[in-house]
């Protein structure tokens, strides 16, 4: 088992955090890659002897692109220990193909990487200009797995990597003359050519961004890399331009932020220390004192042993901001609902000075067990204690509550799509609803398990707007004893929402996509039973008073009168200098009480319940009215029709 938290678990997990399939299985689990699930089979070839003629950075690619597509690999070529699967990735290509390449160097790693993240990003893009330059549709559509990709790397090199065409041609061409047959090589060699003839007379066959919503959005889909779902939310939430500034940064190489591990001791200057040695560039977060950026040399951070030792972890930015939206305390109890990878969970645990606890509650023992190895080398495992449950499960039946709970919930991952590279295609329209709806489930359950006067933390690596403040909004309509506590005190103003939420946008911020609300508690102030009891109440408490709407008029009219007399008569004021305060007072207390009656937004703002134990003041729905809330601005005439 590993000692750190890798590079391989960040990107598989961290980025989109625990999937739905964690808690309800939303989607199909994914079977290992059989070369029959596309075209014709290829056969099955029985081992051979080492080929140096084959490039072994393509022949490693192509297999991971299947197994990628097909049996949910990862696009990284980086072992839990931080090493090079080189060997490993091998195996495969010989298993798959039928013979070895030589080892795989550092060079061939960095362009295993690159390929595979870019084919996989640019592949509708790819698609479609090889089924263009196909001689008909009918061979794109049967085209047989292993040869559609040994395709669409060649397509990427020439188009988005620039390298000399004639290489690219070359060997490409090898590697499915001997991967596959000669056929496939030639087919391979007349549509590579046919697209560096296109490439150099600028004409590629490509879209134009033109006739009704739909069609727009198909092109843009093409252009851009995206399915054409997430185009259209996006231009319907963002606006085309934002949309289209989204998808290119979407498809950038993502850069990523490494955090000091504080429980250790480390500081950011002792980590820009080591980079120094290393040679890898960086420079330092302009947010966060932790962090600091790197572009390049990742591996090397890797392979030199940093994540190993614990001295730093890998962990973006965006994810130490919803941090500092929990703001972890010493002595703080801490409930991390969704705990796994547990990047957050080990940043928690370093903040608290040795003073509380945090526990990680997640429904994958396997990745609870590694967690809790990585919290060792980072030395703060005596801060940690883990627990295996549903968090639905787990708010039935214990009754504990915690001063503050942290929910990273399952999500769609919108967020984080420049850093997972393959998640766009793994995502379906249908998986909103599902995710929406187990984001409620797990709001509720989180609910329970939070004191009064604690704070529920809602957190997601998504941007999209139904998974976030639509979240938050349909939770207080359901639970008014939380109330949102604004985070603009808590991270740069330039992350706060008009609502006091956190959200950090990638276009904005150059960092990943993520959410964050701070709600708190209030339930100490009053007692709730049954929520649909107790507004059925309110609203009888509210009936009774505007039937008697006449008499408080009255009484405020008089009471009013007798305040004008009490200023303008000394006579008057002589006789009554005993009674004007409890007049005064009775007149301010029925206009608050006619205001409070005429407050139409009670279900949100106030509850009373039956027995009288439920009762939040009633001066919070009055300042509700005075300042005007989601109010009307209404004559006072027309309250009496």
């Amino acid at each position: 088992m590993a000692q750190l938290l890798s590079f391989r678990v960040y990107l598989s997990a961290e980025t989109q955090k625990a999937s739905p399939e964690s808690f309800k299985r939303t989607q199909k689990t994914r079977k290992p890659f059989t070369p029959g699930q596309r075209g014709p089979v290829t056969p099955v070839r029985k081992p051979q002897n080492l080929n140096l003629e084959v490039s072994p950075h393509r022949a490693v690619s192509a297999v991971r692109l299947m197994r990628i597509e097909f049996g949910g690999a990862f696009a990284d070529l980086l072992n839990e220990k931080g090493k090079g699967s080189g060997s490993n990735e091998m195996s495969y290509v010989e298993r798959t193909i039928g013979f070895r390449t030589r080892d795989l160097d550092d060079r061939d790693l960095r362009l295993v990487t690159d390929v595979v993240g870019g084919t996989i990003r640019w592949r509708r893009y790819l698609d479609h200009l090889i089924g263009s330059l196909c001689h008909n549709e009918r061979t794109f559509r049967n085209m047989e797995p292993l040869l559609l990709q040994i395709l669409r790397i060649g397509f990427y090199e020439i188009i988005k990597l620039d390298m000399p065409a004639y290489a690219v041609v070359d060997e490409n061409v090898r590697l499915a003359k001997i991967a596959l047959r000669p056929g496939a090589g030639d087919l391979v060699n007349g549509i590579l050519r046919k697209l560096v003839s296109l490439k150099e007379k600028d004409a590629l066959p490509l879209p134009k961004v033109e006739g009704d919503d739909r069609a727009q959005a198909r092109a843009l889909a093409t252009l851009h890399s995206h399915p054409v779902w997430m185009v259209r939310r996006w231009v319907k939430y963002l606006g085309l331009d934002e949309a289209t500034k989204l998808m290119t940064w979407n498809n950038t190489d993502p850069g990523f932020s490494l955090r000091a591990n504080m429980g250790r001791g480390i500081t950011r200057s002792d980590l820009v220390e080591r980079l120094n040695s290393l040679k890898v560039p960086h420079e330092l977060s302009l947010h966060l004192e932790e962090f600091v950026r790197i572009k390049t040399g990742l591996q090397m951070v890797v392979q030199a042993g940093l994540l190993k030792e614990g001295i730093c972890s890998v962990q973006d930015e965006s994810a130490g901001l919803v941090v500092s939206v929990v703001k972890p305390q010493p002595g703080d109890r801490i409930l991390d609902a969704c705990a796994a990878p547990g990047g957050k969970t080990l940043f928690m645990a370093s903040c608290l000075k040795r003073q509380g606890m945090i526990y990680a509650m997640d429904v994958n023992e396997g990745r609870l067990r590694i967690l809790g190895e990585t919290a060792k080398s980072h030395q703060v495992n005596g801060l940690i204690t883990t627990i295996h449950s549903d968090l639905r499960v787990f708010a039935e039946t214990k009754e504990v509550q915690y001063d503050k709970v942290l929910l990273d919930a399952p999500c769609s991952g919108l967020g984080v799509l420049s850093k997972r590279a393959d998640l766009r295609w793994n995502r379906k329209l249908e998986d909103m609803e599902e995710l929406t709806k187990l984001q409620d489930e797990l709001l509720d359950s989180a609910s329970k398990l939070v004191k009064p006067g604690g704070f529920l933390i809602y957190s997601t690596c998504s941007i999209d707007p139904e998974e976030n403040q639509g979240r938050v909004e349909a939770f207080l309509l359901r639970h008014p004893e939380f109330s949102v506590d604004p985070v603009d005190r808590l991270v740069p103003s330039s992350f706060v929402t008009p609502q006091g939420f956190f959200l950090s946008n990638p276009v904005k911020h150059f960092l990943d996509g993520a959410f964050a609300a701070r709600l708190e508690n209030l339930s100490y102030f009053f007692t709730f039973t049954d929520t649909n009891k107790s507004h059925r109440s309110l609203m009888e408490f509210r009936e009774k008073l505007l039937q008697f709407k006449f008499h408080i008029v009255f009484a405020f009219l008089f009471s009013l009168l007798i305040a004008a007399l009490v200023t303008f008569s000394p006579g008057f004021l002589t006789v009554l200098s005993y009674f004007w305060p409890l007049f005064l007072s009775t007149a301010l207390f029925l206009a608050a009480v006619f205001f409070f009656a005429r407050t139409s937004d009670l279900q949100t703002s106030s509850t009373i319940s039956s027995d009288g134990s439920g009762v939040k003041l009633a001066a919070e729905g009055i300042l509700d009215y005075v300042v005007g809330g989601q109010q009307e601005e209404t004559d006072l005439l027309d309250s009496f029709n």
